[in-house]
């Protein structure tokens, strides 16, 4: 069985939380894109962990890991991450994780290349978490980035990072007027957090293409949501990488591969880190409130998010372009303070009212159409079934589940590993 988690969303939908319940019954799990600009946060009983890089299954020493040809690693911050999971006792080896010889070297020189740009931007920038995601996705499409691989061949490397310093001193120094960057220096960068990771580099494709034709049970991981996806999202305020679960077998190193299920994370209410359309917004004290309940603060950088009520138009959309099966509804534990809840049923776009998800310059100008439904005002964090829930609660979901066009599957109602229930 081959299944996708992914985001609904702009990301932050409780992604992570959903992977490390599934998991249990998966075999594999997958990340198929992306580097560490955003997070997944997992609480279980051995404490609370935050995954930049590592898939979320690596909280589960029985389930194999696999770092997809899709993503971009930056190999000081997953040496990082590796030591903090150890610390916490998480066992970590070549037995668990998996790191494809194709996956991308996020280097020094794109989180400086990154940060450069933003600050040039000013007033006009992207909101990037200046961790080098759109550098090295870009230099990677004009060929000229080190993959995993390359750590196997370090004459190869060594020549090969001379030219592309040269290249990219052109921009650094020529264009940013900053100060050069020495090949010297990256060198040894690769030397201390690289090579440490030999061990654990080898050809997923194969791998993944073995485990498939075994039966063994695949979950690919998705980071981010559908609307921060390059080609379907609020470009330009998206990532650099396709997030949708049509490219979790690409990312994967397997496109032969179909998918079983696609599980697309939809939040009870809405959530954003970053710059961009937000058309549900909420400000002052309304979103003071439901910030403070969420706990809606980035786990990559820390920001608060920005936050709103349930945004059907911008959900209907991501669920379709990521082709879900069913869904997880997540956080609806938080809205149990309100008196009722706002859902944004519909924008308004030059004095029109659009149901559909607008792009560019129109979805820049869209202004929310709010309608309210009970609240049910209790502590839902106990319930097991949809029996144990109360009536207001359960009217809820199901008026999602009509509005997006898809059933939902699971609900979470906390954030402790068994704190959710299944609907079917």
């Amino acid at each position: 069985m081959l299944t996708a988690i992914v985001g609904t969303n702009w990301g932050d939908e409780g992604k992570g939380r959903m992977v490390d319940l599934l998991s249990q019954a998966y075999d594999v799990v997958v990340r198929y894109q992306g580097g560490n600009n955003a997070g997944h946060t997992v609480v279980n009983e051995r404490g609370k962990f935050i995954l930049n890089l590592l898939p979320s299954g690596i909280l589960r020493e029985e389930t194999v890991n696999v770092m997809g040809p899709g993503m971009v690693i930056d190999l000081e911050h997953l040496m990082g991450e590796v030591s903090r999971l150890r610390e916490g006792g998480i066992t970590i080896s070549p037995a668990n994780l998996k790191i494809s010889d194709r996956a991308t070297i996020c280097m020094p020189y794109h989180k400086l290349l990154d940060i450069l740009e933003e600050e040039r931007l000013g007033d006009k920038k992207f909101g990037s978490t200046r961790r080098g995601i759109s550098p090295v996705y870009a230099d990677k499409y004009m060929k000229k980035t080190l993959r995993m691989g390359d750590l196997r061949h370090w004459d190869a490397l060594e020549e090969r990072l001379q030219d592309l310093v040269e290249w990219k001193n052109l921009t650094v120094e020529k264009g940013y007027g900053h100060a050069p960057i020495q090949s010297q220096a990256l060198l040894q960068w690769l030397q201390t957090y690289g090579l440490p990771f030999l061990d654990y580099v080898c050809d997923t494709t194969e791998y993944l293409t073995q485990a498939e034709a075994q039966g063994r049970r695949i979950l690919f991981e998705a980071q981010l949501g559908a609307l921060r996806d390059i080609d379907f999202g609020i470009y330009p305020y998206t990532s650099a990488s396709s997030t949708i679960a049509a490219y979790a077998p690409i990312g994967s190193g397997i496109p032969q591969c179909k998918l079983d299920n696609v599980i697309g994370i939809m939040k009870a209410y809405s959530s954003c880190v970053g710059e961009g359309p937000f058309t549900c917004e909420f400000f002052g004290q309304e979103a003071d409130q439901l910030r403070q309940a969420g706990g809606e603060y980035g786990a990559a950088t820390g920001r608060p998010r920005r936050v709103g009520g349930f945004d059907v138009v911008a959900s209907r959309y991501g669920v379709q372009m990521q082709g879900c099966t069913s869904l997880a509804l997540t956080k609806l534990d938080v809205l149990s303070y309100l008196d009722k809840i706002p859902v944004c049923v519909a924008y308004e776009v030059d004095g029109q009212t659009v149901t559909h998800f607008p792009q560019g310059v129109e979805l820049a100008k869209a202004k929310p159409v709010y309608e309210y439904l009970p609240g049910f005002g209790c502590d839902i964090s106990h319930c097991k079934s949809a029996e144990e829930m109360p009536q207001a609660a359960m009217n809820y979901i199901r008026y999602l589940e009509s509005a997006v066009g898809c059933p939902i599957e699971y609900v979470s109602v906390g954030p402790e590993r068994d704190q959710y229930f299944k609907l079917f």
